[in-house]
């Protein structure tokens, strides 16, 4: 394992600004900008599996996470990446916040505003909720969620485990699977593995596929057999029956014997082949234990750890930005690295 000290110098010697102020799609980033946040999120995946797991980068910083909608693996990853960062972070529930008692977007938005925060992190079940939010506060917004739009950080950590998994993720062909009309994991996906040189396809029933899904720049198929011949990596996605209207399937069982992975359409999909799902997963719906709790085929929990250092990236990247944009923050700026303080010595 690479040395605390080592460790920290390479952050801070990796550390950059995020390119804009806020994080709201994948459209954010290039395939310029990518390769160096994943590179500071590398990083980071080193100093998370130390003993001691505490920055300053965020000292005097405050990040607000703000949930629309349930989560786990998203609101807690972003609450420790912060907390690891150094940050101050305050999780606001809606259901004990004031949106509750009829309080709009825009008024919280003001309201939190004049709390003076430096991110703020947002889910909403609203597409553009996020972009809305950013126009209306001073602060950096970041995008974890906002209806069937986009999930950029959750991209973005998919990118970071495919990229440890196979080196290089120009070249390799994705196959993301099942509800893709309701899934922003899916838009945000397509958008940053076709930008980094992968080649990506669609595979779910006609009913759970978008009308222009053949105009995201995929290939689209109905039938999994033939979607997942060649693919190196199968991303498995939740049937989310909450956004749902009417049946779009026949049942949960019927689902899972035509589109759920299991061994044997695993085997369809080339010798090696990785497995990904965002979560949280439903067994027997979309994936069969036996292969989501595999480890040799398996990245899920790969997933949910590089969850905490991909938005630790984020974070520190547009922490970065906001002292480059304000000269008065500077006396909070993050302290030298290690290897600067032997040098003034």
């Amino acid at each position: 394992m690479t040395q605390p000290a080592a460790v920290t110098d390479l952050i801070h010697e990796r550390l950059a600004p995020f390119p804009r102020d806020h994080f709201l799609s994948a459209g954010d980033l290039n395939a310029a900008t990518v390769p160096p946040l994943l590179d500071l999120a590398d990083a980071f995946v080193d100093f998370n599996r130390q003993s001691s797991k505490s920055l300053d980068l965020m000292r005097g910083r405050t990040v607000m996470n703000l949930f629309f909608e349930n989560s786990t693996r998203t609101s807690a990853s972003f609450e420790i990446a912060a907390k690891r960062l150094g940050a101050d972070v305050t999780a606001l529930s809606p259901r004990t916040s004031s949106t509750a008692k009829g309080e709009t977007l825009i008024d919280t938005a003001a309201t939190l505003n004049a709390m003076k925060p430096d991110v703020l992190v947002v889910r909403h079940s609203a597409s553009g909720a996020a972009a809305l939010l950013s126009q209306k506060v001073g602060c950096s917004v970041v995008n974890a969620g906002d209806g069937r739009h986009e999930h950029p950080t959750q991209a973005l950590l998919d990118l970071l485990s495919l990229r440890r998994a196979f080196g290089d993720v120009g070249g390799l062909t994705v196959a993301i699977c099942g509800d893709i009309a309701h899934s922003r994991v899916a838009r945000s996906n397509v958008a940053l593995l076709s930008m980094m040189g992968a080649r990506v396809r669609l595979i779910g029933p006609p009913t759970l596929v978008p009308g222009d899904a053949d105009r995201w720049g995929c290939e689209v198929f109905h039938d999994m057999r033939e979607g997942l011949q060649g693919v190196e990596v199968v991303m498995m996605l939740r049937l989310q029956l909450e956004r749902m209207e009417g049946a779009l399937v026949p049942s949960t069982r019927e689902y899972f014997r035509f589109w759920g992975l299991d061994r044997e359409k695993l085997g369809w999909a080339r010798p090696g082949a990785k497995v990904m799902h965002p979560g949280p997963m439903n067994r027997g719906v979309e994936i069969d234990s036996d292969v989501a709790d595999d480890l040799t085929v398996s990245l899920i929990q790969d997933q949910v750890e590089m969850g905490v250092a991909a938005r630790m990236a984020v974070l520190a990247a547009l922490s970065v930005r906001r002292e480059a944009d304000d000269p008065s923050t500077a006396s909070r700026s993050p302290s030298p690295s290690l290897r600067d303080r032997e040098e003034t010595r």
